[in-house]
This record gives structure tokens, C-alpha cells and sequence, in this order.
């Protein structure tokens, strides 16, 4: 796929993230967004501090690389190495199998406010801006550390695929948790 189709999808699909948060959970009060389906699960507010972490990680690696990598001199398509696809397929939302977190990115029974949506909001600006400057990079660089191993390096479209990828499995999970705080509880008398 060519630079500016990759760019512009992703940007839609940051847009469209934006937009679910707003829509769908800034209108919701502390309780139903820090409701859990179970007490191993997490609330909608632990999904979307999960996501944060990830943004405080990765954005930064991203502007740096942006601002460093040189203009293609022709249009190339984005490639991809062996970790970008093994991280895409991992964070896919159409992968339904369940993956455990690393430690420090798990935010399970963290005392939570709804500053987390704000600060998800505030990333998904920065992000939409990296992606509007990444037109002029390249995206095949090898540049991004991959978090959990930062030997490894993801390139810097990969990169960017990962975490709108990831950010929509997430979201997905905290619109699934809303709607089953929204259910009525049945009592078997």
C-alpha cells in the first residue's frame, strides 16, 4: 500500500477512535466507567489507562523518528519485517485470543479518574499529528523500539499501524464492558 493510503486510513481511523471516546464514554459517571464485568476483568477506564501507557511509550519514539528520518525520494509502499507482523497479529482486534499484559502496562485495580479519557484524548490529538507529519518520512526505517524488548525495532509505519491497532482492540473491549454494565442484573429467587 502506498505512504499516503496507509496515512490517511490511519488517520480516519484515529478520528474515529476519538470520536467513540467522546460519544461513548466522556458522557458516563465514575461508577459506570470504573464498572468491571468480573473482578479479573477490567473497567473502561483501566482499558483506556492500558492505552495511555502504551501512548506515554511509543508516541515520543515516534516524533523522535519523524523528525530524524529523511523524505523518501520516491513514493515507496510500507513493508513489513517479521516483529511488525508478529506485533500487528498479536494486537488485531479480529484476534480473539486473550494475551497478558506486561506488568507495568497492566492497570488492573488502579484507582481511576476520568483525567484517564482526557489524557487518551490528548494522545489521540498528539497522535493525529504525528500522522499528519509522518507523510514526510519514511515509514519502512527500522526506528521504534519495541516495548517489551527494546533491542527490537519495529519500523516507524508498523509502528503506527500497532497502535491504532491496538488502541481499537481496547476500545473495543471497553464498549463490550459498557454494554454489559448496561444489561439488567437478573436475580434467580
Amino acid at each position: 500500500m502506498d505512504t499516503a493510503t496507509f496515512l490517511s486510513q490511519l488517520q480516519q481511523q484515529a478520528q474515529a477512535q476519538k470520536g467513540i471516546i467522546q460519544s461513548e464514554f466522556l458522557p458516563l459517571d465514575s461508577a459506570a466507567l470504573n464498572s468491571k464485568p468480573h473482578a479479573t476483568g477490567w473497567s473502561v477506564l483501566e482499558c483506556m489507562e492500558h492505552l495511555n501507557r502504551y501512548s506515554r511509550f511509543y508516541l515520543p519514539h515516534l516524533e523522535r523518528a519523524i523528525n530524524a528520518t529523511a523524505t523518501p525520494l520516491s513514493p515507496q509502499p510500507v513493508r513489513y519485517s517479521w516483529i511488525g507482523k508478529k506485533s500487528l497479529d498479536l494486537v488485531n482486534p479480529a484476534n480473539a485470543k486473550k494475551h497478558k499484559t506486561l506488568k507495568h502496562m497492566n492497570p488492573h485495580n488502579s484507582k481511576l479518574t476520568t483525567q484517564v479519557l482526557t489524557e487518551f484524548l490528548q494522545h489521540q490529538e498528539k497522535l493525529l499529528r504525528v500522522l499528519a507529519s509522518a507523510a514526510k518520512a519514511d515509514l519502512n526505517q527500522k526506528a521504534i523500539p519495541v516495548e517489551f524488548f527494546k533491542l527490537l525495532k519495529m519500523r516507524l509505519g508498523e509502528a503506527l499501524e500497532f497502535l491504532i491497532l491496538h488502541q481499537q482492540r481496547h476500545i473495543q473491549q471497553a464498549q463490550r464492558v459498557q454494554a454489559q454494565s448496561l444489561q439488567p442484573i437478573s436475580l434467580v429467587v
